[in-house]
């Protein structure tokens, strides 16, 4: 199989990906993006993003297109549903195989993000793809006029919810806390809508239907009451998991919730192997955060490459 050679490799192309793209290829670094997905990460699935500096609103997914545009307009070659099989750290070069060949190269940045966490519960499996759903702004469009069910309380949670309000007829909220973890500004903009209503120390235990989501069978985790919501969809927005499965079979050190650990200047325990994102230890997950460890870790590759005057 054909080796190809690179100076940098950043696995996953979501905003910490991008940004160390960008930056690594105006550095002058000879660059390669792999994804086992398309382009972009969770961020183009966000239904509206109102947090991001320059855009006082913009959807994830023209956000995401944006800083792949940009990516590729510098010179970075991006390989889109390339899954990385395996990752091998020698003492001079960082070895990256997939389906496709093998890459080498001086220096590796991970980015590989996190995906949707599930809750857990019976039908859940069952009904996915069939009501139950993990990405409005994919799924939202299909319950136009329907009664649906929204599962958090956090930012995700929040922003799908206003997605929603404006598609279905009405939206239930389920929120195991008394509540939200969400931005004050999306808590507001929630109770101004007519058509959604909030369970409070509320959780799932059944999601029910035949071919279909028909109903849930939720309880209160304070009284221990029980109810049956009928509804015609479930969107699970309770957080997201590290993608961290090619890292375990390597050295790269790892905190008891499978999060890459790194400094800050984004290095991890290897030499060589940065990392930056929601995959890592870092406590806030934003796109903002993500974008700026990404610009962190490709300086940092690009000296760790080059031995610059002002690192010698």
């Amino acid at each position: 199989m054909k080796i190809e050679e690179w100076e940098l490799i950043i696995v996953g192309t979501g905003p910490a990906g991008l940004a160390a793209g960008i930056y690594a290829a105006r550095s002058g670094l000879k660059t390669l993006l792999l994804d086992e997905k398309m382009a972009g990460g969770t961020t183009a699935d966000a239904p509206i993003v109102e947090n991001y500096p320059g855009f006082l609103k913009i959807t994830g997914g023209e956000l995401a297109e944006k800083m792949v545009l940009q990516c590729r307009q510098i010179g970075v070659t991006i390989h889109e549903l390339e899954p990385v099989n395996e990752i091998l750290i020698k003492e001079n070069d960082r070895i990256v195989k997939t389906n496709k060949t093998t890459y080498t190269s001086k220096a590796i940045i991970l980015a590989t993000g996190s995906h949707y966490k599930e809750i857990g519960v019976k039908g859940e499996k069952k009904f996915k793809g069939r009501g139950v759903s993990y990405c409005g702004v994919c799924d939202g469009p299909l319950f136009k006029g329907k009664t649906v069910l929204v599962v958090g309380g956090g930012n995700t949670a929040a922003t799908t919810t206003l997605y929603l309000s404006g598609i279905v007829s009405e939206v239930l909220i389920v929120h195991r806390r008394a509540a939200f973890r969400a931005e004050r500004a999306l808590v507001e903009d929630i109770k101004s809508k007519n058509n959604v209503k909030i369970f409070w120390n509320t959780e799932i235990q059944e999601i029910i239907g035949d071919k279909l989501v028909k109903n849930v069978l939720v309880v209160n985790n304070k009284t221990n009451e029980t109810k049956k919501l009928p509804v015609d969809a479930v969107f699970v927005q309770i957080g997201e998991t590290p993608n961290n499965k090619i890292i375990q079979k390597t050295d790269i050190k790892m905190n008891n919730k499978g999060q890459v650990i790194t400094d800050s200047s984004q290095k991890t325990n290897l030499p060589g192997v940065f990392a930056a994102g929601d995959l890592t230890n870092h406590p806030v997950k934003q796109i903002g955060t993500a974008v700026g460890q990404g610009i962190t870790a490709a300086l940092e590759a690009y000296c760790y490459i080059k031995r610059p005057y002002y690192r010698k």
